[in-house]
């Protein structure tokens, strides 16, 4: 059984830092590419950072230069650095796997998702 499990939300405080991780576990997914989407109460799921099998990176644009995507694929693991926190960073984090191997912004190209991370920038 596929399953992503994240980790390391929490609340914290506007120009604090927080590193979320996304454990992998059921099979190996260092072919696929991984992605962290996030979701503000009300609001559609948005692509935040993307890392490909072969740990190229793309953020969206909100995020360069605050946020850092890698993986550590001995741990079947990727994280997410979130550094320089708005309160606009606010929302439920997800971490998703895609077969396709390269990065995707693209929820549709994800084949698996973990439950979700709440983190919270207070002002």
């Amino acid at each position: 059984q596929v399953q992503l499990v994240e980790s390391g939300g929490g609340l914290v405080q506007a120009g604090g830092s927080l590193r979320l991780s996304c454990a992998a576990s059921g099979r190996t997914f260092s072919n696929y590419a991984m992605g962290w989407f996030r979701q503000a109460p009300g609001k559609e799921r948005k692509f935040v950072a993307t890392i490909s099998w072969n740990n190229l990176t793309y953020y969206t644009d909100s995020v360069k230069g605050r946020f850092t995507i890698s993986r550590d694929s001995a741990k079947n693991t990727v994280y997410l650095q979130m550094n320089s926190l708005k309160p606009e960073d606010t929302a439920v984090y997800y971490c998703a796997a895609g077969r396709f191997g390269s990065g995707s912004t693209s929820i549709r190209t994800y084949d698996y998702w973990g439950q979700g991370t709440q983190v919270t920038v207070s002002s």
